[in-house]
């Protein structure tokens, strides 16, 4: 394994649409995407260029038949909630971050790393899930 990177990482939303410059693979040997971030890139699909929608969903089919999906469980539910209460007890609204924090919950239930381009979306939860900033 190279120096900094990771066995097997989740790549949040953010990665999936701006992949890392130096690639996934500097960052970790394997990466999944969780349920959620799918579901993000099914709504992100719809356009009204219908070009552009049939591109994405075209990329969404190769990072689904590519990588492994990561389901959303009832071991994550847990950590969500408690994730959210650690947003709350920063004085912060978790509502906005919804999405975010459930793809934190399923890396944090499946013990890997998040890849993330906007580490700060992410600020506080580091006592249960690693965040790794990627440019």
């Amino acid at each position: 394994m190279t120096a900094g990177v990771v066995p097997v990482a989740l790549a949040d939303t953010s990665v999936w649409i701006e992949p890392p410059t130096g690639g996934m693979a500097a960052h970790a040997e394997q990466v999944t995407v969780s349920i959620v971030t799918v579901a993000e890139l099914e709504y992100g699909a719809n356009t009204r260029d219908p070009l552009e929608s049939l591109a994405r969903r075209r990329r969404l089919r190769a990072i689904v038949d590519s990588f492994d999906v990561l389901p959303l469980d009832l071991r994550s539910t847990e950590l969500y909630g408690a994730l959210a209460e650690l947003v709350r007890e920063q004085g912060r609204n978790p509502r906005p971050r919804r999405f975010d924090l459930l793809i934190a919950a399923i890396a944090a239930r499946h013990g890997t790393p998040l890849l993330t381009r906007d580490r700060t979306g992410f600020d506080g939860l580091e006592r249960v899930v690693r965040v790794i900033q990627v440019g």
